[in-house]
This record gives C-alpha cells, sequence and structure tokens, in this order.
C-alpha cells in the first residue's frame, strides 16, 4: 500500500529547481557582473568629464583677480604674513648645461661644452698679480665721480633710476665670464642689473669694462670652499684650512685681476662662509679695500653677516634664487616671489646665473615691471637705502 507522499515507483516529474542552483545561480552571477561594470563605468565617466586637464599656463603669468579695495583700506599683499626673507641656496655651482645635466666643476664644464662656446681660464697667474686693466670709459647715465677718498663701492656705483617710492628689485647674475655667449647675452639684457664675474676668467678686464658700458654694475665672483669634497670650486679658491696669509693672497689675486667693481660675492663657499675665522681675513681685506660684500647664502649657517657687521663692511644677502629649476615657467615663478617679498619689505635681492631658461625669462620680465608698480635697481641702490651701518670697531 502506497503511503501519501511515498512516490516510490512512480516516474519522477520534472521539479522546480531550488533556490541558488543550477540556471538560476548562473543568471543570477551574471546580472551581478552586468551590475558592477554598469556602475564602474559610470564613476569612470564621471571622474573622466570631472577632471579634464587643463593647458599648463607658466605660474608668473597666471592672473589672480582680487576685489578692489574700498578707498583708505589696507592692500591685500599688506594683509599677508611675510614670506621668509631667505632662502637656503644651492651647494653646487651652476654652470650651464649644454648635455642637459648641471656640470659640478669647470672641467666637466670646459668638458661638455662645444670650443665655439667656451674660452678656457688661463692657469692663474703667480703673485704679484698683473696690472689692473684700464677702467671703461663711464656712460652718460652714472653718477658723477665720487671723492677720490671716497669707498670703491660709492665710486663705482651706479647711479639707481628715479625710485618713486615704488618696491626695489635687483637682479644679480654671477657665474659670469666662462660661457662667453651666454655671458654677452646677458650683457645684452635691458638694466640696470649686477653683473658678477668668476675672477678665473679669460679676458676678465675686457669682458667687465663691456658690460659696465652696457649699464650694468659689476662684482666679483669670488670662489670659496663648498661643503661637499667632490665639487671643483676653481682656481685660487679661498679654503678653511688655508692659513690667514693664504686666503688673503688668493682673495688679492683675484680682487687685482679687474677694476670698476663696488664687491663680491661667494661662488659656492658652503662651508667657508660658515667659518667665522676665515671670513673675518675676507672681511678685513674688504674694508681696506672699501667694498661691500653680498652673501649669497649657500649656506643657513653663514658667518659672512655677522664678520661684515664686526668689521664695518657694507652686507647685503640674496633672497631667491632664480634657477634651480632650468625652465622658464619655474623662473617665472621665482621673480613672481621676487616681486611678492619686494612688496613686503621694500627690496628684494634675485641671483640667476647665464642659462637659456634664466635669460630668456629675464628678456620678457625686465620690459614689464615699471608697468607692475616695482623698479629694477643696480645692487648698490638698495645699500644706499637702508639706514647707516654702525661699526663694530
Amino acid at each position: 500500500m502506497k503511503q501519501r507522499g511515498d512516490h516510490r515507483g512512480a516516474a519522477k516529474r520534472p521539479g522546480k529547481p531550488r533556490p541558488g542552483s543550477g540556471p538560476n545561480l548562473r543568471r543570477q552571477a551574471i546580472l551581478v557582473a552586468l551590475a558592477v561594470i554598469g556602475i564602474g563605468a559610470g564613476y569612470l565617466a564621471a571622474r573622466l568629464v570631472g577632471e579634464r586637464e587643463e593647458p599648463a599656463v607658466p605660474a608668473a603669468s597666471v592672473e589672480i583677480a582680487r576685489p578692489a579695495a574700498p578707498p583708505g583700506s589696507t592692500p591685500w599683499y599688506k594683509t599677508q604674513a611675510p614670506p621668509p626673507a631667505l632662502v637656503t641656496g644651492p651647494d653646487l655651482p651652476i654652470y650651464p648645461e649644454p648635455n642637459g645635466r648641471l656640470q659640478a666643476s669647470p672641467r666637466a664644464y670646459e668638458e661638455a661644452l662645444p670650443a665655439d662656446i667656451y674660452v678656457a681660464p688661463s692657469p692663474p697667474p703667480p703673485l704679484p698679480a698683473p696690472p689692473a686693466p684700464a677702467q671703461a670709459t663711464p656712460s652718460p647715465s652714472e653718477p658723477p665721480p665720487a671723492s677720490a677718498g671716497a669707498p670703491a663701492w660709492q665710486r663705482f656705483a651706479l647711479a639707481a633710476p628715479d625710485i618713486g617710492g615704488r618696491p626695489m628689485i635687483a637682479i644679480v647674475i654671477d657665474d659670469m665670464g666662462l660661457d662667453r655667449k651666454r655671458s654677452a647675452r646677458a650683457v645684452g639684457l635691458g638694466g640696470p642689473l649686477t653683473l658678477s664675474y668668476l675672477t678665473y676668467a679669460d679676458d676678465l678686464g675686457e669682458q667687465m669694462a663691456a658690460a659696465r658700458s652696457h649699464g650694468h654694475e659689476l662684482l666679483l665672483h669670488v670662489s670659496m670652499e663648498p661643503t661637499s669634497r667632490t665639487v671643483d670650486p676653481g682656481p685660487n679658491a679661498l679654503l678653511t684650512d688655508l692659513p690667514p696669509d693664504e686666503i688673503r693672497r688668493r682673495l688679492a689675486w683675484g680682487l687685482e685681476r679687474a677694476s670698476g667693481y663696488v664687491g663680491i660675492n661667494n661662488h659656492m663657499g658652503s662651508k667657508f662662509t660658515g667659518d667665522a675665522a676665515a671670513m673675518a681675513v675676507v672681511m678685513a681685506e674688504l674694508r681696506s679695500r672699501g667694498l661691500l660684500f653680498l652673501d649669497s647664502r649657500t649656506t643657513p649657517d653663514s658667518a659672512g653677516g655677522r664678520e661684515a657687521h664686526r668689521a664695518g663692511v657694507p652686507l647685503l644677502e640674496r633672497n631667491v634664487f632664480l634657477d634651480n629649476d632650468n625652465e622658464v615657467a619655474a623662473v617665472n615663478a621665482r621673480l613672481a616671489e621676487a616681486e611678492r617679498i619686494a612688496r613686503h619689505h621694500g627690496a628684494a635681492i634675485a641671483i640667476g646665473h647665464p642659462r637659456d631658461a634664466t635669460l630668456q625669462a629675464l628678456a620678457a620680465w625686465v620690459p614689464g615691471l615699471m608697468q607692475r608698480g616695482f623698479v629694477l635697481v643696480p645692487l648698490t641702490a638698495i645699500l644706499r637705502a637702508r639706514p647707516p651701518q654702525a661699526s663694530a670697531g
């Protein structure tokens, strides 16, 4: 007898598939996969629409719209915190890079440059130094000659343009004189610039006289010991392990190879400028010759300022390095930083080098500077605008 529910012996009928088995499972998996794909496609489309890349624009060319300030209110740039006055600079020299790389020494630089551009410096002559070349004929724009007793930085200073209460910017181009082609391009820029020539460059007097006749102020770029032992600072560099008499002899060799300059700034020198005793020897020599010192600030530990004040040497310090990054857009951004510092502090000093990107950026930047409310000045104009420095005796 069959019991209810007993199907033994009867033909099996196709029953409903159990949930989660057979074709249903495959169908559900396909639907889930399609849903995931649809969600992912929608998200990707939204990202593509919302994050479309805009064309790159050089930083200094971007105009920032600011609301007009009510009459009598504080200008926008005076309501912001001032930037740091000094930024640590590179320890390495910045020679032009014909092969795309910075050259760490004059020897590597000479090997990299084509012969028609580079003129190798002659070996340093023994003391006594060769006679100084004849001084360039002063241009009509220069101030009347100072009295014979005036210090050299005053006698050879250029007349500053009319300031008219505007912020001042001084552009110093150093490492001049080795790359004759790019150095000549720097001389041809609108000025007044301040051009600093390496003391061991060939035809130093001739090159500096040509720069002076184009209305630029002059410095000598004195090689000093860097922290890195693998970097060659050049002939007759000032080194911390030299006795004071040899430091003085090497410095005098460079200073007596030219004339008509207002002072010196350091080439490299991250180790030497941090040594107070060594810098004291330099400052004593500068004071005896009536020269100023521009600290390139290749180290935050520089003793240059302290020793200059102690010796009564006129002192200036670099605010901005223009071309650590050899791209026009990067140089433009650093020029904009110099403008910002000048607005806050009344003046800014920027140092660059005779490199293609720097020269191209400056050629476009200089002509419009006055329209932007600034005045380009020789370095000594900033020194003259400061209160007299008290000598420490």
